[in-house]
């Protein structure tokens, strides 16, 4: 007796295939869509909470550069951190 080793082909699954084809389920896929665009940090939903990691990281960094060590604060939230970043790189000549 002969064994087959053929496979039998994958059964698709039908709502990954229309996620595949569909441009409307992967916003970053539609250039047009502007949900994924930068907000305002007064405008973020997370705003509030404590400064990440990467951010007081790069904060003291530039504050460094910047010859302005008051600009650094750990106990920012993640907004207002995010607000002297911006000003920061400005001076620190990153921008």
């Amino acid at each position: 007796m002969s064994q087959s080793t053929a496979k039998a082909p994958a059964k698709s699954d039908a709502k990954s295939d229309a996620k595949a084809s569909s441009p409307e389920a992967n916003p970053k896929t539609d250039p047009k869509d502007v949900s994924n665009q930068i907000k305002d940090p007064d405008q973020w939903t997370t705003g509030g909470e404590p400064m990440t990691g990467a951010q007081a990281s790069y904060l003291k960094t530039l504050s460094e550069e910047a010859k302005e060590p008051k600009a650094f604060d750990p106990d920012l939230d993640k907004a207002e951190a995010s607000k002297r970043i911006d000003d920061l790189r400005h001076k620190a000549g990153h921008a």
